[in-house]
């Protein structure tokens, strides 16, 4: 089931995606469950917005694919590296992003993100399951001149409009340890790779999550990005494409 956030005449809705129409849901389903009201609409005459937004907080992990870690210039780190970002960063499908003025060099990173659907703590890797609620397409964008000079990254990796995400969130993933994951910059494949080559699998990415933080329902997991990452400016349009997920676009400004 897709679950998508949208809105008509301006004012925003929680809908269940099927086909080429959205049906409108009875409220928000991360507390009022799944109760479609009878109004439909066509998918192409609504527009879509970020699937949710953190009731606090996204996190994210860092070089958790090998190659990636390499291409940087970085060793593979023994635990998994964690992050935030605030949720003022989330922006949606097709929502333009603009750079920020303190980078010239920000980087595209497209990855699979965990949606969680129930407030959880120290949750144990075999029953990440129970906890997640679906899955979406999240672009870690990342400033890397101020990743490179900050010794944090909150400003880096937090930066308004840094964690588009979207379109929707996919409730039934079959397997998120082998999904594909392709990155299009203005067209050009750049990021060809799956989650299959993760060095810990979702499962555990969760379970180190929910360790060191307690996960509240709409909290989001990005889950890292394989090789390929590069750099994007004013006019550029990155696609993110992920097996059974869908297509994510930005468009970038300054």
């Amino acid at each position: 089931m897709r679950i998508a956030r949208f809105v008509v005449d301006g004012d925003p809705l929680y809908g269940v995606v099927d086909g080429e129409n959205v049906h409108v849901l009875a409220g928000d389903p991360f507390f009022q469950g799944i109760k479609t009201t009878g109004a439909v609409h066509p998918l192409d005459d609504v527009r879509l917005v970020a699937p949710i937004i953190p009731r606090s907080k996204v996190v994210g992990f860092g070089r958790t694919y090998s190659e990636h870690a390499k291409e940087l210039g970085n060793e593979v780190p023994p635990e998994p590296l964690m992050f935030l970002k605030p949720n003022t960063s989330v922006v949606g499908h097709g929502e333009p992003v603009t750079l920020p003025a303190f980078s010239q060099e920000v980087s595209f990173e497209g990855e699979l993100a965990v949606v969680i659907g129930r407030i959880c703590k120290d949750v144990p890797a075999e029953k990440a399951s129970d906890v997640i609620f679906g899955y979406t397409i999240a672009n870690d964008l990342t400033a890397r001149d101020a990743q490179r000079t900050d010794p944090q990254w909150a400003r880096a990796k937090g930066f308004d409009g840094s964690c588009p995400l979207g379109p929707w969130i996919e409730t039934e993933l079959e397997d998120p340890d082998d999904v594909a994951i392709t990155t299009r910059l203005n067209g050009e494949v750049r990021q060809d790779g799956s989650t299959k080559d993760m060095i810990w699998p979702v499962s555990e990415l969760v379970a180190r999550a929910s360790e060191a933080f307690t996960l509240l329902p709409g909290d989001v997991i990005m889950t890292g990005t394989p090789a390929g990452v590069g750099l994007v400016d004013a006019g550029d349009i990155v696609e993110i494409e992920l097996e059974g997920l869908g297509t994510l676009r930005s468009v970038f400004r300054r």
